[in-house]
Formats: structure tokens, sequence, C-alpha cells
């Protein structure tokens, strides 16, 4: 069996779901080097989704994800 939800125990889940209650502005670097600014619309267990100063919705892979870091 699986499970949707998720194990809100680990401190990487909930700061992100702390970064889209207070809809913070967010800088994310990714593996390849580009760096993305944007606030999280949502994630799910493989990606998250950004939105940018345009509201251009942008999926990202979480493995593509080197760091991210609040504005």
């Amino acid at each position: 069996m699986t499970t949707t939800e998720f194990d809100t125990s680990l401190p990487s889940i909930r700061q992100l779901q702390e970064l889209l209650r207070q809809k913070t502005l967010v800088e994310w670097k990714l593996v390849n080097g580009d760096s993305l600014i944007g606030k999280l619309a949502w994630q799910d267990h493989n990606c998250v989704c950004i939105v940018d100063s345009t509201d251009r919705q942008i999926t990202i892979f979480k493995q593509a994800i080197a760091y991210y870091q609040a504005k």
C-alpha cells in the first residue's frame, strides 16, 4: 500500500509547506547551475511548482534542485 500524504516528520517537507503557506519568495538553484526565483505553488513527492514574477508556472523535479533559499 502506498500513501499519498507527505511525511511531515521530515524537516524538508515542513520547510517547503511553510514557504508555501507564507507565500515566500525563494531562489531555487538547480544542479545544472540555473537559478530561478519564484514562490512555491505546490509540491508533490517528485516535483515542486513555482510561480515566477511574470506568473509563469515552472515545474521542477526535486532531483534537479541543488538548494533553495528564502529571499
